[in-house]
């Protein structure tokens, strides 16, 4: 197993996004639990989720929840488990999505976040996305204030330009560790963070690395350069493109959701496909 840092924690190269399990489409409890277990036994030690992952109003915290069972329901060991989580988006029951960065907000989401993970301190809480009606500077000063409380050991941020990535570094010091955007095949806009995050020496952990829910099926289809590079491997161009992403930067560690075990197992196999310098050239340019 590869492992890189986030901070202090060594964690797989490669994570378990939790989202799949929670939202629309969502499999039964089972299943999510089964893929939960499948990604342990794959010696993945990167879990993430988010309050906000869930169906309706009721669901807040459903993620969470489930995974905290599953942890609880593990046979081995779970000790060297990273749960990185997130607040300050909302899921309404309309199916929207919003925002509330106000510190109040933070503070009481991170508390609930830890008691739905079972544990005192949350060892990775990532700020959701910026909310227009809030000053960042305000915003990171909860996330400084959560850290003094020992309510979270180690903040991230998540969906931040350059600027905001700055601030946050400012405000925060050696206590912020991450930065969680989107980045995939179809989605590189994304490469100024990254860079920035090389610079500062953070975590990048790019979300929906293979491209989101709807798409990730038809990676393939839809940028054919990588099935070319998957038919040479004899692999699945899902498994290239994670393979592709952890080749551009040791910062980088994907999180590509799963709702069933073939799906996880499939794309822990990144970690040990080594693509070629002409390979990862051309992914990079298509």
């Amino acid at each position: 197993m590869e492992y890189r840092m986030i901070g202090p924690f060594e964690v797989s190269a490669l994570g378990l996004g939790g989202i799949p399990m929670s939202v629309e489409g969502r499999k039964d409890r089972e299943t999510s639990m089964a893929t939960i277990h499948a990604a342990l036994d794959l010696g993945l030690t990167l879990i993430d989720t988010a309050n906000a992952y869930h169906l309706d109003a009721d669901g807040i915290g459903h993620n969470e929840i489930l995974i905290a069972e599953a942890l609880a329901a593990y046979g081995g060991s779970t000790s060297d488990v990273v749960i990185a989580t997130k607040g300050g988006s909302i899921h309404s029951d309309d199916g929207n999505w919003g925002v509330d960065g106000s510190p109040a907000a933070l503070h009481a989401a991170a508390r609930d976040s830890a008691k739905r993970l079972r544990v005192e301190t949350i060892d990775l809480y990532q700020h959701h996305r910026p909310d227009p009606s809030v000053s960042y500077e305000d915003t990171m000063g909860a996330l400084v204030e959560l850290v003094e409380q020992g309510v979270i050991r180690f903040a991230g941020i998540s969906n931040a330009d350059p600027v905001q990535i700055r601030t946050a570094h400012r405000i925060l010091g050696d206590k912020l560790i991450s930065v969680q955007n989107q980045f995939s095949p179809k989605f590189r806009s994304s490469l100024p963070e990254l860079a920035l995050c090389e610079e500062l020496g953070l975590a990048f952990i790019p979300w929906s690395p293979l491209g989101g829910l709807d798409d990730a099926p038809r990676l393939g289809d839809d940028h054919p350069e990588f099935q070319a590079v998957a038919d040479a491997h004899g692999v699945s161009p899902q498994r290239v493109a994670l393979a592709w992403e952890l080749a551009l930067s040791d910062r980088m560690i994907p999180i590509p959701g799963a709702s069933r075990p073939e799906t996880i197992s499939d794309s822990a196999g990144a970690i040990s496909l080594r693509l070629t310098d002409d390979e990862i050239s051309r992914l990079s340019t298509h």
